[in-house]
């Protein structure tokens, strides 16, 4: 990864770049975005205050991301075989604060324990363990999880998918820039409110097919998902820089 040059392309941010020093890479490849529209009603219980749910045509929306990680290690130091890949699944809508939009995670699941453990007390993510496999089968990607963390409740997801169509830039003011160009998330610890910004190029998004087999990911949540056709879109690899957390709401933060 060239971090100087993946920092020259700015153009397409909705956000300036954060102006401290970016911590951690990783590397995000065969991505299944797959969204549903929902109304906000379902989603203000489940979503601190804090947080405003960003709407796009007055509909929230629910993503289900499978992929896979790699390159995972902080700045200055060498990937860990053993640490630094492992399959993800992750349930995200979208929100604000303080006018930044920003992608709110419900669940990540991740076949990794000693990521889920340090993600889950270095930057305050609900990760769950799950066992996790992935694997192309032909023309397309079988990729399937069982979440098997300690008193969470039960998620299950199988899946194949594929790409349909040539790498294409989403417009701005479109559905698909909506969704995916997104440069900061949002979570809590306690009653303080912290924003994590990351940083990549525009997304390289093929239009996609999937076949669900199961899929409760959202429902373990507490959501239920529409029987309408979700929006897919494939993504092969993103490379991405991480900063820290900053505290953005909550006693000790510097904004109200």
């Amino acid at each position: 990864m060239n971090a100087s040059a993946l920092l020259q392309e700015i153009a397409h941010r909705s956000l300036p770049l954060p102006t401290q020093p970016w911590v951690m890479t990783q590397t995000w490849q065969e991505l299944l975005f797959a969204h549903w529209p929902v109304n906000p009603s379902i989603l203000r219980p489940l979503i601190p205050e804090l947080l405003e749910i960003d709407l796009f045509e007055g509909e929230a929306w629910v993503g289900v991301v499978p992929f896979n990680m790699s390159n995972v290690h902080p700045r200055g130091l060498p990937a860990v075989k053993g640490l630094s890949a492992f399959p993800e699944l992750n349930v995200r809508t979208y929100v604000r604060a303080h006018g930044v939009p920003g992608v709110y995670f419900f669940s990540l699941d991740a076949g990794n324990p000693i990521a889920v453990a340090i993600a889950r007390s270095v930057f305050h993510l609900p990760y769950f363990n799950a066992i996790m496999r992935n694997q192309w089968e032909g023309e397309r990607l079988h990729y399937c999880s069982h979440r098997t963390h300690r008193g969470a409740a039960r998620a299950e997801y199988e899946a194949f998918y594929r790409p349909l169509a040539p790498v294409a830039l989403a417009q701005v003011h479109s559905i698909e820039y909506w969704l995916t160009e997104r440069y900061a998330l949002y979570t809590f610890s306690g009653t303080k409110l912290y924003r994590g910004d990351i940083h990549h190029i525009q997304w390289p998004l093929q239009l996609a097919e999937a076949e669900i087999l199961q899929n409760t990911m959202a429902l373990a949540q507490g959501i239920v998902l529409p029987d309408t056709q979700p929006l897919f879109h494939y993504a092969e690899q993103q490379e991405v820089l991480v900063w820290a957390l900053q505290q953005v709401s909550g006693p000790g933060s510097l904004l109200p």
